[in-house]
């Protein structure tokens, strides 16, 4: 039942279900709450501030949940709609041969990402089980395209990582998910300390292939989306600490193109019990 409700909404025009996304992401931001209360935070930390910026921010995240049952089910029409100015990124890129990681942060449509990245070859991405086993038969079908292949987030997904990136394949992650299990190092993100993944950057100096941060703008107007591409600059740094402080920043740069698409209600600065202490407090 479930899914067939799912690829219901896929059959609907993408500006209704964009519409109806922001009406829901308003109305969720009109009750007062942690959801509320995340969302002013997380942008204040990044200097917006404005009470009709985060109004704006909600709605867009309510766009983003409605559009994904049509990126996943109608993935030719949507990619119909989507381009780029800054794909010479990409191709220099691939010229050298040596493989590519992409870090999608949760910005605009990041799940048109991977699909748009496959039409330049093999992409292998990593993923975590959804809490809601309900939603896994959804999400597997979801995942089952050309060229796109998902691993889970655990070792046996790392050593298929390094495989591909040996291989001269691409990769894609999240750089702005709060890591588990201790992998992590507590770095700035808008000005104050994050618990930041090192595995790109410890992949990246592993096997010396290119780093791309992207993300898919959602354009006005049922138009589709525009694909933004920024190649940290080489040479890396010589530490996984100091490779992944870079893209942290080249992510801030990344975000700030259009700030009110970005997940401001994730919950990124939190801290896990497994998680070091922050430096400069007490454990």
């Amino acid at each position: 039942m479930l899914s067939f409700f799912v690829r219901l909404l896929a059959a609907l025009p993408l500006g209704l279900l964009q519409a109806i996304g922001r009406a829901l992401g308003l109305l969720v931001y009109a009750f007062p709450g942690r959801y509320r209360r995340r969302l002013r935070n997380n942008a204040r930390q990044a200097g917006y501030a404005d009470a009709a910026f985060t109004r704006r921010a909600a709605a867009e995240s309510g766009a983003m949940v409605l559009e994904i049952p049509k990126v996943w089910w109608r993935t030719r029409e949507c990619l119909a709609i989507t381009g780029s100015g800054e794909e010479a990124i990409v191709r220099a890129a691939l010229a050298e041969g040596r493989g590519i990681i992409y870090l999608t942060p949760h910005l605009g449509c990041f799940e048109i990402t991977a699909r748009h990245l496959t039409q330049y070859g093999p992409l292998t991405v990593m993923y975590r089980p959804s809490r809601s086993p309900l939603l896994d038969p959804i999400v597997e079908s979801a995942r089952d395209m050309h060229n796109l292949r998902a691993v889970p987030a655990n070792r046996h997904g790392v050593r298929e990582f390094v495989r591909a990136l040996r291989r001269g394949e691409a990769v894609g992650m999240l750089p702005d998910q709060v890591p588990r299990e201790g992998d992590g190092v507590w770095l700035p993100v808008f000005g104050r300390p994050a618990l930041t993944m090192t595995l790109a950057a410890r992949l990246a100096l592993q096997t010396g292939v290119a780093v791309i941060l992207t993300a898919g703008e959602r354009l006005p107007g049922a138009r589709g989306w525009r694909m933004h591409y920024l190649r940290l600059p080489e040479p890396l740094a010589d530490t996984p600490e100091a490779v992944a402080a870079a893209i942290n920043q080249a992510m801030e740069t990344l975000i700030r193109r259009f700030p009110e698409q970005y997940l401001w209600s994730y919950n990124r600065y939190k801290q896990p019990e497994d998680a070091p202490p922050i430096p400069g407090e007490s454990a």
